[in-house]
C-alpha cells in the first residue's frame, strides 16, 4: 500500500482487521461527482461538468466494483462518451499493473506501470490502497471518483443532457426500497464473501458464511418477478449480479463459501442468464480475468495453479 506517497510494501488481501479477526474495507477517498451542470454532488466539491471525452474509467475485470460501473456504462449507453483502460488480473507485489495482458491495456494518459502512481498524481501524499475503479478527470488531471456506488449514480443520471436513456437505474419510486436493501446486499453478501475469504478465525468466516447463505437464500425467495424488484432493473440487481457471477467460479472454492453454488438456486440461476442477456452486460464479463486474478493471491492460493471455469458458467457466457 501507499504511505504518504511512497510503496512500502507487497500487496496484501487483508487491508484490517478487528480484534476477533474479521476482515475490513478499505473506504474511499476520493468523492468529488460528475453532475449535468459542474455542481457539488452529494459530497466533494464542484465543478466536474458531465462532458463527452472528458473523464476515463479504470477498471479490472476481476474486479466486483469495477464491474459495477462498467455495466451502468454499458446499460446507459456511455460507451462512446466515457473511454475505459483495463487493468491486468493478476496482481503484482505492486498491486494492480497496466498492460502485457490479453484484454488489459496500457495506461494511455500517463504511461504508469502501476495503478499507484495514478493515485499519487492525484494526491502525491496519499496513504491507504490503490483501488479500482477509479474516474479521473482529463481536463483537471485530478481524480473524481474511487468509489463504485457513487460513480453508478452518476452514470445513471449525470449525461442524460449527452445521451438520454428510459433506463433508469436509481428512480424516484423505487429510492427508499433500495436505499434499504444495499447495504444489506453489500453487507451479507458482496463484501460478506471477502469477510468469508479472508477471515482469520473461524468465529468470523462462520459468522460471514451464514450471512452469504442467509441473503443467497433471500434474493431467490425475491425473485418472483425478473429483477429484485419485480420488473425493474435498478443498481440494485448490477449490486447482485457482479458478484453472483463471480461466485461459482471463485468465491465457492478460494473464499471457502462452499455450502451450495448458485446454479443451486433455480431462481439465482435464471437470473444470471437474465442478467447476461441485457445489452451489453455479457460483454463486461472475462471468466479469464476473472479466475486469472482471483487465483492470482497468493495468500489464498500459494501454489498459483489457477481452475478452469466450471462448466455450466462457460456455457452462460458463451450464450
Amino acid at each position: 500500500m501507499l504511505v504518504d506517497g511512497k510503496w512500502m510494501e507487497n500487496w496484501q488481501p487483508v487491508q484490517k482487521a478487528d480484534k476477533d479477526g474479521r476482515f475490513v474495507r478499505q473506504t474511499s477517498s476520493f468523492r468529488n461527482w460528475i453532475t449535468p451542470d459542474g455542481a457539488p454532488g452529494p459530497t466533494g466539491e464542484g465543478g466536474f461538468k458531465a462532458e463527452p471525452g472528458r473523464y476515463r474509467l479504470y477498471v479490472a475485470l476481476i474486479c466486483p466494483w469495477a464491474s459495477r460501473a462498467l455495466i451502468a456504462r454499458k446499460l446507459k449507453g456511455l460507451d462512446d462518451v466515457i473511454p475505459v483502460t483495463v487493468v491486468n488480473p493478476t496482481l503484482t507485489d505492486q498491486g494492480w499493473s497496466f498492460g502485457g495482458y490479453p484484454g488489459a491495456d496500457a495506461d494511455p494518459l500517463f504511461g504508469a506501470r502501476y495503478m499507484h502512481e495514478i493515485y499519487t498524481r492525484a494526491d502525491p501524499q496519499f496513504t491507504g490502497r490503490a483501488t479500482v475503479p477509479v474516474l479521473w478527470d482529463t481536463m483537471r488531471n485530478v481524480m473524481v471518483n474511487n468509489e463504485s456506488a457513487d460513480i453508478l449514480r452518476m452514470f445513471d443520471s449525470a449525461f442524460e443532457h449527452i445521451v438520454p436513456s428510459d433506463l433508469r437505474l436509481y428512480p424516484v419510486h423505487l429510492a427508499a426500497e433500495i436505499d434499504a436493501l444495499n447495504p444489506r446486499l453489500y453487507d451479507l453478501l458482496n463484501n460478506g464473501v471477502y469477510k468469508a475469504g479472508f477471515a482469520t478465525s473461524q468465529r468470523a468466516y462462520e459468522e460471514a458464511l451464514e450471512g452469504v447463505f442467509a441473503m443467497l437464500g433471500e434474493l431467490e425467495e425475491r425473485l418472483t418477478g425478473g429483477y429484485l424488484f419485480g420488473d425493474c432493473l435498478t443498481e440494485t440487481d448490477i449490486r447482485a449480479f457482479v458478484t453472483l457471477i463471480r461466485f461459482d467460479a471463485a468465491y465457492h472454492g478460494l473464499f471457502k463459501t462452499n455450502r451450495r453454488q448458485v446454479r443451486d438456486y433455480p431462481r439465482l440461476s435464471g437470473y444470471l442468464a437474465r442478467m447476461l442477456d441485457l445489452p451489453g452486460v455479457r460483454e463486461t464479463v472475462d471468466i479469464d480475468h476473472i479466475l486469472q486474478g482471483y487465483y492470482s493471491i497468493k495468500a489464498l492460493n500459494p501454489t498459483g495453479i489457477v481452475p478452469k471455469a466450471p462448466d455450466h458458467i462457460a456455457d452462460l457466457l458463451r450464450t
